[in-house]
Order: C-alpha cells, then sequence, then structure tokens
C-alpha cells in the first residue's frame, strides 16, 4: 500500500511542476489552485509512504518519478 501511495505521490509531483509552469508566476488563478491541490497531495502522500517506506528511498523515488515525469511532460 505504501508504494502505490508513493507512486501517486509522484504522480502528483509531475503535475504541480506542470501547474507552476503554466500558473504564469501564480497570476493564473486556475493554474496556481491546480499547483495547490497537487502540492498538498504529493506533499501528504509522500508523508503517509515514507511512515513505512524508508525516507531516503522514499524520497529518491518520489524525485525520480517526478523528474523523468516531468521531463516527459515538458518534451
Amino acid at each position: 500500500m505504501a508504494w502505490l501511495l508513493l507512486l501517486a505521490a509522484g504522480a502528483f509531483e509531475i503535475g504541480f511542476t506542470t501547474c507552476m509552469r503554466y500558473s504564469d508566476s501564480f497570476r493564473n488563478w486556475p493554474w496556481t489552485a491546480g499547483f495547490m491541490v497537487c502540492a498538498f497531495a504529493s506533499f501528504t502522500l509522500l508523508d503517509k509512504a515514507a511512515r513505512t517506506i524508508p525516507l531516503g528511498t522514499a524520497y529518491a523515488v518520489w524525485v525520480g518519478i517526478g523528474a523523468a515525469g516531468t521531463l516527459l511532460v515538458g518534451v
């Protein structure tokens, strides 16, 4: 279950980095709201996953998913 939470946290990380790109320095409110929702969800799920998975492992996987996913969305 913790690994599924971690995968979801990584997906929300992709969401918040994408929303941040389109938020126009947080002046575009719909994208800013998307950023806030995705960031909150991502950090909350990362916290819940890290209660079972060692923090270093959870953080490395979360960053890896986010970096790879953001790269794919950006390309």
